[in-house]
């Protein structure tokens, strides 16, 4: 087996499918364009749907590239020896060209000729067959006439050798061959192969066959049959040089190196130490990627902005966990552009300064934030003291209950949503005044806004209308009058969270720690009619998104819009990048009235208004 540089790695993938006549179409987007309904790009095949599904590509049928990715299902797994919130995949494909017999000889030569591996050791999983498509046995005959021995091969089931994009429709699809390569040569059992769960064996990658196209209620042959092979970047470097921990590979090396010099800390002595040094790492690495990307995008409170935010501050409280000086952030995303990724991403060299720019402003928000918040957890445990003083007070013979020394979910998601202070910093803190947090409630206050935040996101482009008629079209822009007065009564912390709109009446959610008061009512009310009567013209302006997020126009889950987006101003009081009808001047709306304000969802009200 031959040891690569994750440099030499990436030169010989491609150089390797180069030579079998397939072109490098070099990596696209880690943001999502909103045709496949998720936020980032999670499968290096995702960018090429179109053409997996019939669309000519230009540059031909056959293609490779290292592709980048981001997954952030799994952050709060970030911390182990594996897992990665940025990751690449090899890749190539057959566009209706080649398939099954091409492909399965070139894998095995890949394997064996370039990575140097024993072929007698190879090991290989094929589809066993169910009620959607027959059991692989062309693949299994293929393999054994390449050597791969027949005791080698096995056949499982849909959940293991089919794939599919989860969460999707109209996406290909279809039966993959896995490939397997043992560890070591020492069996924990008589009946130790690629199904045993001892991990002597790993997936080093897979060659997915396209052949079905995947519909809501099963699967439709595909007019061109499609080969999609995907390697792990990180996985195979890893494997490849004998290791079993993806940060002792190049990728990372000088980064932890430079980290450990920073701290005084050693890597890998210290359980806890290692697993904030490796958050540290991958959180700005991917950071970096996501704001240096070609559409690059910056921290922010909603969407995949809130995503990139969360990774950077996440790393932030890391660092000051190991004591690294969060001046040094910076200097860690420096060692990643300069000597990791510089070849492979010259996008990151060009916009260094950006990048570092953006992160650095971040540190400060964050540090800011920190402050805030802890005078905020002040006050709460301040709140509890005064609490039970006050039952003490009226009854002497008063017992102190556990609820006394606990900080409620809902002030520990508070102090997270609206301050943005994390529930690990409020338990530590805690737990040093001898305190505890409800951790399940919290959990639940969290579910609770996650489920906001999907049905607001399921319903972004229908702009919340019911309907497109004369009065929708009212609601819609009185929406926008709504949102910026929230700002100027309740402060910039306000934000819209969703919204439902029909011909009768408009529902509108926005970010709110208090119940609002009377007089709050009255001055965002007044002011919705002021500049109702103002009779202020309602203009639209088409301009690259990267634009309407420079010049601040107002947003929800921005990696959702197309490159070319909508912004509508209002005057100089509003301005939103929108998708919904309008009216053309605010006189049209009529007398705007507040019906009712109540709670939608912890730190989120909600505003029910209608026009006479």
């Amino acid at each position: 087996m031959r040891k690569y540089t994750s440099k030499e790695l990436r030169d010989a993938w491609l150089n390797f499918y180069k030579s079998k006549g397939h072109i490098d179409i070099g990596a696209v987007s880690l943001i999502g364009d909103g045709t496949t309904g998720v936020m980032f790009n999670v499968a290096g095949m995702q960018p090429l749907m179109p053409y997996l599904l019939g669309e000519k590509h230009p540059k031909g049928t056959r293609l490779c590239n290292v592709q980048g990715c981001v997954r952030t299902i799994d952050i709060d797994s970030v911390g182990d020896e594996s897992h990665c919130t940025f990751f690449e995949m090899m890749g190539n494909w057959s566009l209706g060209d080649y398939f099954k017999k091409e492909k399965t000889a070139w894998s095995v030569e890949l394997l064996t000729e370039v990575f140097g591996l024993d072929k007698s050791k190879i090991c290989s999983t094929v589809f066993a067959g169910n009620e959607s498509a027959p059991r692989d046995e062309e693949t299994a005959g293929l393999l054994q006439g390449l050597g791969i021995k027949k005791e080698n091969i096995f056949y499982l089931g849909k959940e293991d050798n089919w794939w599919e994009l989860a969460g999707t429709t109209g996406t290909p699809c279809g039966p993959d061959n896995e490939w397997f390569y043992p560890l070591n040569d020492e069996p924990c059992c008589d009946k130790c192969d690629v199904t045993c769960d001892c991990g002597r064996f790993v997936e080093i990658g897979n060659d997915v066959y396209m052949q079905y196209q995947k519909l809501e209620d099963g699967y439709t042959p595909l007019t061109n049959k499609n080969v999609d092979t995907g390697f792990g970047f990180e996985r195979m470097l890893m494997f490849l040089n004998g290791l079993k921990d993806v940060y002792k590979t190049d990728l990372f090396s000088e980064v932890v190196s430079y980290i450990e010099e920073k701290t005084g800390k050693e890597y890998g002595k210290d359980s806890k130490d290692t697993a904030s040094m490796r958050i540290i790492a991958d959180h700005l690495r991917t950071g970096m990627m996501l704001i240096g990307d070609v559409n690059g995008i910056v921290p922010s409170n909603v969407g995949a902005g809130y995503i990139l935010r969360r990774l950077l501050r996440r790393a932030i409280r890391h660092a000051k966990k190991v004591g690294l000086d969060s001046k040094e952030l910076c200097n860690v995303v420096k060692i990643f552009i300069e000597k990791v990724y510089d070849q492979a991403y010259p996008n990151l060299t060009e916009k260094k300064d950006y990048i570092l720019s953006e992160i650095q402003k971040e540190v400060d928000k964050f540090n800011k934030t920190i402050e805030t918040g802890i005078k905020e957890f002040d006050k709460v445990v301040n709140g509890l003291k005064r609490k039970v003083e006050f039952m003490k007070l009226n009854n002497p013979e008063y017992q102190e209950t556990e609820e006394d020394s606990t900080i409620s979910g809902k002030a520990s998601f508070r102090l997270y949503d609206t301050f943005g202070f994390p529930i690990e910093m409020t338990i530590e803190m805690a737990e040093e005044l001898g305190l505890k947090v409800d951790e399940a409630g919290f959990k639940k206050a969290f579910e609770e806004h996650q489920e906001l935040a999907r049905t607001t996101s399921a319903g972004a482009f229908k702009s919340g209308l019911a309907g497109g008629g004369e009065m929708e079209t009212k609601y819609h822009t009185a929406t926008h009058l709504l949102n910026a007065a929230l700002k100027r009564v309740i402060g910039e912390t306000s934000h819209q969270m969703g919204s439902n709109i029909t011909a009768e009446r408009l529902r509108f959610d926005f970010a709110c720690d208090h119940k609002m008061t009377a007089e709050e009512l009255e001055q965002t009310a007044a002011l919705v009619n002021e500049w109702i009567e103002s009779a202020i013209d309602v203009t639209k302006e088409e301009m690259a998104k990267t634009k309407a997020v420079e010049i601040g126009a107002e947003h929800q889950f921005i990696d959702r819009y197309p490159d070319i987006v909508s912004v509508y101003s209002i005057g100089d009081v509003s301005k939103e990048i929108c998708t919904g009808p309008h009216v053309a001047n605010t006189k049209e709306l009529g007398k705007f009235v507040i019906k009712k304000e109540e709670a939608s969802s912890s730190g989120v009200r909600r505003i029910k208004a209608v026009l006479e």
